[in-house]
Order: structure tokens, then sequence, then C-alpha cells
């Protein structure tokens, strides 16, 4: 089965002993640009203020279109100016995540605080491609912890027909309140 091609743009903004990014990079399971002129042009950059899940109807582009998951990888303190220069730079589709609660030891359990390296292992699996999505995440101690404490929403979410049913999974699985998520499908 072809590898899916996973990048990460990478603002320098936390210390780099800590970073996922740096470390799944150094194991070859990312790859990381400090530029925005080297990253890939077909595909999607994950960013969470943007609105829209990533679905079912998404899939295609990474299966058999040869397009690429990017992952911004910034501080959370600094989220929303890194977006807003980013995305000025860049024509990859947009998409955020689903509710999944974070592994990592920053913020374990809390919901949607993921890594660079949680938010790309989670679309791999989403499309199936569990097996990568474990090697992304497999120089962390807490690595298959998240998978673990995701097990349920993120089977129920690859299996999923359409984002709609998508985006409606998440409040079988999370208590939040329904107005605070916005879905455009």
């Amino acid at each position: 089965m072809q590898q899916i091609p996973v990048h990460a743009i990478w603002l320098a903004q936390d210390d780099p002993k800590k970073n996922t990014v740096v470390r799944a990079s150094k194991r070859g399971d990312v790859v990381m640009h400090k530029r925005l002129n080297t990253v890939p042009r077909r595909g999607f950059i994950l960013e969470p203020l943007c609105g829209k899940v990533f679905g079912p109807e998404d899939h295609d582009i990474l299966l058999t279109k040869g397009g690429a998951i990017v992952g911004l990888d910034c501080s959370w303190a600094h989220i929303e100016e890194s977006v807003s220069q980013v995305m000025k730079r860049t024509k990859l589709q947009p998409r955020m995540l689903p509710l999944l609660l974070a592994a990592n030891p920053v913020n374990w359990g809390k919901p949607s605080k993921l890594t660079t390296a949680e938010a790309l292992a989670t679309i791999l699996f989403l499309i199936g491609r569990e097996q990568q999505a474990r090697q992304v995440l497999g120089s962390f101690r807490w690595g298959e912890r998240f998978f673990e404490l995701n097990k349920e929403p993120l089977e129920a979410y690859a299996a999923a027909k359409s984002s709609a049913e998508l985006v409606s999974l998440q409040f079988e699985f999370f208590d939040i309140d329904e107005s605070l998520i916005e879905s455009k499908q």
C-alpha cells in the first residue's frame, strides 16, 4: 500500500527538543518545511480555525489523486496569527479535525488540543492508513495512548459516510454545545 505524503510547516514557535514535528521528521515519518514555497501544492492543510471538518468527501484527493496532508505546526498561543499568515500564502484546502482527546503530556485529555503529529496521524487513520498513522506517533511514549484514548470516536469517524454524519457523531462521544460547532459541509 502506497504511503500518503505527510508534511508539516514548522514555524519554530515551540521548543524544538519537545516538538512532535521535529522528532517525527528526524525519523522520516513527516517531511518538515521551514519555508512555505517548498510545501506541496495539492492536498489539505490542517488548521483548526477554518470551520470545515475533514470528511469522507476529501479522502479521494489523498488516496487516488496524489494529494498530501500538511500540518501547520505552531504554538497554540499564536494560532490565529499563524493561521492568518500561512493561509494567505498557500492554495492547500484548509480542514479541521473532528473532536478528539489529546494524549500528549502538555494537553493530555483536552479536546482538540492535539499536537501536529496527533493531527496528522488522525487524518491517516480516517482514510484507512492505520499503520502509517501509528508510525507517525511511533516515536512518542504516549503515541499508542492516543489511539487507545480515542478508539471509539476514531473508528466511528472513519466509518462515517459524509462530513455531516462525521460532525454529528462528535455529540455521541463528547459533551459539547451544538451551537459551538460551526459545520460548513
